[in-house]
């Protein structure tokens, strides 16, 4: 029988059951954001929001590879950072002062860092990284036809599609093409953090949102501390109990994690000197983390405020003084616990500003900018690539990017967290014929990651979507027994899609809600695939 002390108007059939035709189909997403729920949970730690992802292939395959404890931290500078103004083109000083007269960066307040570029004396802490061989640059990072809109450009250097609206990232994507078998072989820890900002696109599948977020945080801490589940006993078949039953499962899956991450806070200690603003209290918060062996391979921290249309040089100056205290303690307490070359930190941001200055002592939205990086595992400082022709500008009064930012990514994927280069092309969704060249920022993998299958040696299987229909393409190199079972959200198994001997090369499509020959809820679900030769599972949605 419906429980009809939820929701007094639902509506009951000829035979006084839950009648859900009589419900308008409702979206999940936006019943989580009407409740202050979205994704499915994060948490206050140290005073500051951290939010979690789902489990991923990301998690799986490097938590369980033995020769890399690769970290890779993403520090994003939101607003659109002025590039010339934080490595200044000493190498062409007259033409930037004039193209700058106000905003410039005078000599007497350069850090040389060689004799054809300069850092301000604001990011004077950073002057002892370069020194010590831990930092490089990336010159001129940026796309074709760059948008200069905040939103776009944030969207862009998330999903990395330069033609179409996509609303993936491309880590996302590639947690999305290799899905975890995550109900019944979950990875010990988060497969990636973000710290001082929620839900951004970069982790954000195909499917599935992959990073939790709630309205209170310090609620759900007290939760955790208590131990206390929501129950999904009693629940029935309603559209009401249906919604209430998801809410409970995501909030129920963040949960898991929160005494790993408590526990890794908690066996690590304060390193002291970090700043008590925004951006130390990120770091300082990693540190803790990844020196309490948290065992999470990606984080996301962010710094905002880089849009200086107006009064740009003491807005700047703050900025970049806050980031280099941050980076510098963050790389003295990294090494002085040794995990220093484990851990590699870039910078990124929407866009960079335009080379001239408006007139408002400020700078417009722009185009390239260089992206920089920190750590031990460069061997060594310098730059790479090459700088952007400031006597060159388009009509528009920008640069030319010279470097591609997916080639950028492209190599820390590849060379850092030693990803299979075929994984990392479709994750970049690179169409242009080809994969994107390594830089050489002093590191490589040694050999291909035994726990990541590259293409052409697995088994393949490809949801689909038509017509309210969700289908299961399978392709198998060889012939061999293949057992389909579908999963929800909380891993109990719901039906047996299929149960079969695949012959070699033949395309097997299941239609899901047929096979499944039993009343499936909207919303996600997980399918698994076992073979004679190993097993396989990814997420899909019913509608």
């Amino acid at each position: 029988m419906c429980q009809t002390n939820h929701n007094q108007n639902i509506k009951l059939d000829k035979d006084g059951n839950c009648n859900t035709d009589d419900h308008k189909k409702w979206n999940r997403r936006s019943f989580l954001q009407a409740l202050g729920l979205v994704g499915g949970g994060s948490m206050m730690l140290a005073n500051t929001p951290l939010s979690v992802s789902r489990p991923s292939p990301l998690s799986i395959a490097l938590s369980q590879a033995t020769n890399n404890e690769n970290i890779c931290v993403f520090v994003r500078l939101s607003g659109g950072n002025d590039g010339f103004n934080t490595i200044i083109p000493v190498y062409d000083y007259d033409v930037y002062a004039n193209a700058r007269p106000l905003i410039r960066i005078p000599p007497s307040e350069f850090i040389n860092l060689n004799e054809d570029f300069a850092m301000p004396k604001p990011m004077n802490k950073l002057e002892g990284v370069w020194g010590d061989g831990q930092m490089k640059v990336v010159h001129g990072v940026g796309y074709e036809d760059s948008s200069l809109s905040h939103f776009k450009g944030s969207d862009i250097y998330a999903n990395t599609n330069l033609q179409d609206d996509d609303r993936t990232g491309f880590m996302g994507r590639y947690f999305g093409e290799i899905y975890p078998d995550y109900f019944f072989n979950p990875p010990p820890s988060p497969p990636s953090i973000q710290i001082g900002s929620i839900g951004n696109l970069i982790f954000k599948g195909p499917q599935s949102d992959y990073s939790f977020a709630v309205s209170d945080p310090r609620r759900l801490l007290q939760i955790i501390e208590n131990e206390t589940f929501y129950n999904l006993d009693g629940l029935d078949e309603c559209t009401y109990d249906d919604k209430v039953r998801y809410l409970r499962e995501a909030t129920n899956t963040t949960f898991n994690y929160a005494d790993v991450i408590s526990a890794a806070y908690e066996r690590s200690t304060d390193f002291g000197g970090y700043l008590d603003d925004s951006l130390g209290r990120q770091f300082s918060i990693i540190s803790r983390l990844i020196k309490g062996n948290l065992g999470t391979k990606v984080f996301l921290v962010t710094l905002g405020g880089f849009d200086t249309h107006n009064n740009q040089t003491q807005r700047h100056q703050q900025l970049l003084t806050s980031f280099s205290e941050a980076i510098s303690n963050f790389y003295a307490d990294l090494t002085a616990a040794g995990w220093d070359d484990k851990v590699l930190t870039m910078t990124m941001s929407e866009f960079g500003r335009r080379f001239r200055e408006n007139g408002s002592l400020g700078t417009d939205h722009g185009t390239a900018a260089p992206t920089m990086f920190f750590g031990t595992a460069l061997n060594g400082n310098g730059f790479v690539g090459e700088h952007p022709d400031l006597n060159s500008l388009t009509r528009g009064g920008n640069v030319s990017n010279t470097m591609d930012f997916r080639r950028v990514y492209a190599t820390v994927m590849k060379d850092w967290l030693c990803i299979d280069e075929g994984l990392v092309g479709r994750s970049l969704l690179d169409t242009d014929g080809g994969p994107f060249e390594s830089l050489d920022l002093g590191f490589n993998c040694s050999g291909t990651n035994p726990n990541i299958p590259t293409d052409g040696e697995t088994l393949t299987h490809i949801p689909t979507y038509s017509d309210s229909q969700t289908f299961i393409n399978i392709v198998s190199p060889q012939t061999t027994h293949i057992d389909v079972s579908l999963y929800n959200v909380v891993g109990q198994k719901v039906a047996t899609l299929s149960n079969e001997m695949l012959m070699e090369g033949v395309n097997l499509v299941i239609n899901v809600k047929e096979s499944a020959n039993t009343r499936l809820s909207t919303g996600p679900y997980v399918y698994r695939i076992e073979t004679n030769n190993g097993e396989f599972s990814k997420s899909i949605i019913i509608s």
